[in-house]
């Protein structure tokens, strides 16, 4: 392969730290040659997109297990609902808690996340994560052992803290990673096993961790204090080895993250002589994709985290919560299936028109599962994750689109967005509680329909509406 000129900036002594929309800070750029996708040691600038070799095929292989992972560990969070409603005998809108604490992390840690990656690299800073990941996971041990919601939220924070770190780095790193008009393709590719992480984990903690039956709220009423406590010891114990297990893998995934010698592309640093006029703040598409971040991950959280309950209904299907877990992999296994089949249409068709289509298709099949009962009810919202499959990477790439070295700190705002999947599904266990778990489900419905205004207007570059003004 013949050398191909990168854009290296040189970074100055007194290079600032402001935030992610300052302006007026300087740059400077150099041209390097980089003949492979194995960086020279000496290349610790930028690398644009244009100047990445086109056959990275080792380091997006690599970079995928975290995309699986951190799936998996997200979705988990859809059997632990039901599984601390019942221990713990909650309402919807107190075990909604458990995904306001896991994406609230999101909102709190991805712009301290995003100055890691400005200061440590793409690569280190996803170690650091897979290491804090662990930590949380190993946390859950003394949650269970003492039966306490309250340390099973902390253990959840940590864990979702090390996520958030990962999807600060991985995220932008595929989109950089590869030519810019092929980015969602590539995006959606790796967030395809992203749902391969997501369709095992219903499966596996329905196994594990819903293997008892839970006892009836009326049941637990009947039984002494002593007894009730046993109960909760015994039932809590069943995430144990689950996150062991999941604590042990994320260490071996950090060592061979660590010492993989992945490229090194990071945004533009400061310099004394030249001056960028730019802040995240003029590129409209990334405020709304921000917001649309916000909504998708919302609707789809709120969605799964209810369906082992809603499933339970009997106008619904009356399944018990292990028979209810291994249907949610069918949702799941929906935006697995239909993120392999996007890649490949993203390359052929917009990116914004394929993402109009399947916000219409999402919010019509929510709608008719609210208005029908039965197999009915039951399949067309379990329909609603394959037109969920190409909204994350399709809106994450449109919203980066055009920041160029800005794409760091835009990242970190969108990532801080995803604590829609905290505040949302709260609203709707709230809402469910008073109006029934079917009606709520109007709350994906709304969401779905901004996503369909960003695919058609909001998503649009400072380019594209400069030639339409």
């Amino acid at each position: 392969m013949s050398p191909r000129p990168v854009a290296v900036p040189k970074r100055s002594e007194d290079e600032s730290s402001e935030g992610p929309g300052s302006t007026g800070s300087a740059r400077k750029v150099e041209l390097a040659q980089v003949t492979s996708c194995s960086p020279p040691r000496a290349l610790h600038g930028a690398v644009s997109a244009t100047g990445v070799p086109a056959n990275c095929t080792r380091p997006l292989a690599i970079v995928t297990t975290l995309f699986f992972m951190w799936g998996f560990l997200t979705c988990l969070n859809d059997i632990l609902v039901p599984h601390l409603k019942s221990i713990f005998d909650l309402s919807y809108a107190k075990v909604s808690l458990v995904q306001f604490s896991f994406f609230s992390a999101y909102f709190l840690f991805s712009v301290p996340w995003s100055k890691a990656v400005n200061a440590l690299g793409y690569q280190r800073t996803m170690v650091v994560g897979l290491i804090l990941m662990a930590v949380g996971a190993l946390l859950f041990l003394p949650a269970a052992s003492l039966v306490s919601f309250p340390l099973f939220l902390g253990a959840l924070i940590v864990l979702a803290a090390g996520v958030a770190g990962l999807q600060v780095s991985a995220n932008p790193y595929v989109v950089v990673l590869g030519k810019p008009e092929t980015a969602s393709s590539r995006l959606d590719l790796t967030q395809a096993f992203n749902s391969l992480g997501t369709t095992i984990a219903p499966k596996i903690g329905g196994l594990f961790i819903l293997a008892a039956a839970p006892l009836a709220a009326d049941e637990l009423a009947k039984l002494a204090p002593a007894a009730l406590h046993a109960y909760r010891v015994q039932e809590a114990a069943s995430v144990k080895t689950p996150y062991l297990i999941i604590a042990g893998v994320l260490v071996v995934l950090a060592v061979l993250i660590a010492v993989s010698n992945l490229p090194r592309i990071s945004t533009a640093t400061e310099s004394a002589n030249q001056t960028l006029n730019d802040s995240l703040w003029k590129h409209r598409n990334l405020i709304f994709g921000a917001l649309g971040i916000f909504t998708y991950v919302g609707a789809e959280v709120s969605i799964g985290s209810f369906l082992v309950n809603y499933f339970g209904q009997p106008h619904i299907g009356g399944l018990s919560p292990k028979a209810a877990a291994g249907y949610v992999s069918f949702y799941w296994g929906g935006a697995m299936v239909g993120r392999f089949l996007g890649a490949p249409l993203l390359r052929r068709f917009k990116a914004g028109h394929l993402l109009a289509i399947c916000a219409i298709g999402a919010a019509a099949l929510v709608g008719t599962s609210m208005l029908s009962e039965g197999q009915v009810a039951l399949w067309t919202i379990l329909a609603v994750g394959l037109f969920n499959s190409i909204m994350f990477p399709t809106i994450f790439s449109l919203g980066v689109a055009e920041l160029g070295p800005l794409t760091s700190s835009g990242s970190g705002i969108l990532n801080m967005a995803i604590v829609g999947g905290a505040i949302l599904p709260l609203l709707q266990g709230t809402l469910a509680d008073r109006i029934g778990i079917q009606s709520a489900f109007f709350i994906p419905v709304l969401c779905y329909l901004y996503i369909l205004y960003f695919a058609l207007n909001g998503s649009r570059p400072n380019s594209q509406r400069l030639r339409a003004a």
